[in-house]
């Protein structure tokens, strides 16, 4: 069970890895420190043109994607609620020289920290953001509540299917089985490796998460008043999220024999 300290655990964790994902080994920022910054394959396929757009980023890390919107000619706002995060992508911003908006609050708390209703055109939201939300329904309504009418929620995340299983429990070429795909209860696990960095020496290992299968992730913004536009299950994912995977000729990770269960899906919501 999750205890009482989740929050400033699963923080902790968060503001420890902003070094690790700058630090050499890190993310690649080659790109967007070139001018030229680009989202995955799997998010630029759904993304659209963002040129005069307002753009909300949710739980947007260092802000690296985020930027890459505003070299583009977005408008953007991130919202993190790491401090180390936001300060890096204020750091990374003005190194840049773009306009960027950067703000520090749960995502929760986004409402009174960005006190802006139906103002974005779009809302952005990706890999690896939603397991960290325990009310996948209050973060629908959320994501409805700053939509403009006729503006769109982008989301791309793990398949939930695939986070049923992991590598401590497999063998060298499968992962094993972790956790039912419709658990309820928080699933408490300790992260002895960084996803981005596997060699760096982590302190705050206490990981807290909750399993969203589809229907709930699916269900939750029908119910926000979303509409669904688009939706695909990809047997590719930007990181190497089991040890087993293979890179491609994209740089995504694979099965490398056949797509046993999909890792990731993409999706597109509108707004009224």
């Amino acid at each position: 069970m999750a205890t009482e300290d989740w929050q400033a655990t699963n923080r902790a964790l968060w503001e420890e890895r902003v070094a690790v994902h700058l630090a050499p080994g890190g993310y690649d920022l080659a790109a967007l420190r070139a001018g030229s910054g680009a989202l995955d394959p799997l998010v630029e396929a759904v993304l659209g043109e963002v040129a005069g757009l307002r753009v909300l980023h949710l739980q947007c890390h260092i802000g690296h994607e985020t930027l890459a919107l505003a070299q583009r000619g977005a408008a953007v706002v991130g919202l993190d609620f790491s401090a180390a995060a936001v300060a890096a992508a204020r750091g990374l911003a003005e190194e840049l020289g773009l306009a960027a908006r950067f703000v520090e609050a749960d995502l929760y708390a986004a409402p009174t920290a960005i006190p802006e209703p139906a103002s974005f055109d779009q809302v952005l939201v990706t890999w690896g953001a939603l397991p960290w939300l325990p009310d996948i329904r209050g973060w629908a309504r959320i994501v409805a509540w700053f939509l403009k009418p006729g503006g769109r929620l982008v989301l791309a995340e793990q398949h939930p299917a695939a986070l049923v299983f992991d590598d401590a429990a497999g063998t060298a070429d499968r992962p094993g089985w972790l956790v039912p795909y419709f658990e309820a209860a928080p699933v408490v696990l300790e992260a002895t490796e960084d996803y981005a960095n596997p060699a760096a020496n982590l302190t705050a290992t206490r990981e807290t998460t909750w399993m969203h299968p589809l229907s709930a992730v699916i269900g939750a913004l029908i119910d926000a008043g979303l509409r669904l536009e688009r939706f695909e299950e990809h047997p590719r994912i930007p990181w190497r999220m089991f040890r087993g995977l293979t890179r491609d000729a994209e740089g995504l990770w694979a099965w490398p024999d056949r797509p046993w269960l999909p890792l990731g899906y993409t999706l597109v919501c509108a707004k009224g």
